[in-house]
């Protein structure tokens, strides 16, 4: 006999993996994780679509709702036994350790989260227990990061397109009619202009310079695009700055500023430097 949670989780996770973190349904438009976790009981891995906060640097969080069922979810009690687990992006697979929050500091993660989407107070005020919040870690590794493409130029396509992604979620929260400049709003913008400042510097420091040496003639593109990244590293830079104010209005005039540059930007990058990276 069939289980319609295990069915349905399994379309998503088909849905997700084939398309490098897209789906559609009730996730659609949404910050989404497929985690997997080890049993509590039978130590077999067990995979489950997540929604999940940015929460600055290497760390996200996710809260084990359930919808507001009187019991934890499975992958919340796994998790529990088993903290060690693995995550994927949709561009990225990672492990990752798993902390559960508390006192004040789950508080303040889970005001965040009901600041960004009442749902999450919505499911708190259906059940008695307090559902927690979970922090997952990234564990560091020697290398580059583990990227689910076949070629180096699908990586850099599909480390753009969550970039794309990402920024249009958003310029999508911030042109709500109910948005407002909150704490995880805040959060969300700056894990972003961080992670763009990481993959830029990424860029300069190793790959720019090893297709310099294997493709001189392609010095004049780097040297655009070395000049781009100066100039997205400005309008970052006043992002941050607007972000530390109160004024929505000139926090959405900065991520559009950003949007134009960094759409054009990595346009142009992926035309001139996919052929090259393909032919490493």
């Amino acid at each position: 006999m069939t289980n319609p949670i295990q069915d349905f989780n399994q379309r998503i996770i088909d849905e997700f993996r084939a398309n490098n973190g897209r789906v559609g349904g009730p996730f659609e438009g949404g910050r989404l994780i497929l985690l997997t976790t080890t049993g509590a009981r039978t130590g077999t891995p067990h995979t489950t679509p997540v929604a999940y906060l940015p929460d600055g640097g290497d760390r996200i969080l996710v809260i084990a709702s359930a919808g507001g069922s009187p019991r934890h979810p499975d992958w919340y009690r796994n998790l529990v036994a088993h903290p060690h687990v693995t995550v994927e992006s949709g561009v990225f697979t990672y492990e990752a350790q798993a902390v559960v929050l508390e006192g004040e500091e789950r508080d303040r993660a889970f005001a965040r989260a009901v600041e960004s989407d009442r749902g999450w107070a919505v499911y708190q005020e259906k059940t008695d227990r307090v559902l927690p919040v979970v922090a997952l870690q990234e564990i560091a590794r020697p290398g580059p990061p583990n990227i689910n493409a076949s070629s180096p130029g699908e990586a850099i396509k599909l480390v753009h397109d969550a970039f794309r992604r990402e920024l249009a979620l958003l310029r999508k929260e911030l042109s709500s009619d109910n948005s407002t400049l909150g704490a995880q709003l805040r959060v969300n913008c700056l894990t972003f202009c961080q992670g763009l400042h990481n993959h830029h510097t990424g860029e300069d420091v190793a790959m720019f310079p090893l297709l310099a040496d294997r493709h001189p003639e392609a010095a004049p593109a780097l040297d655009r695009l070395r000049a781009e990244h100066e100039r997205i590293a400005a309008l970052v830079e006043e992002l941050r700055e607007a972000l530390s104010g109160t004024n929505l209005d000139t926090v959405r005039k900065e991520a559009d500023r950003l949007t134009a540059d960094l759409e054009s930007h990595l346009t142009y990058e992926e035309e001139q430097l996919m052929p090259l990276l393909d032919g490493i």
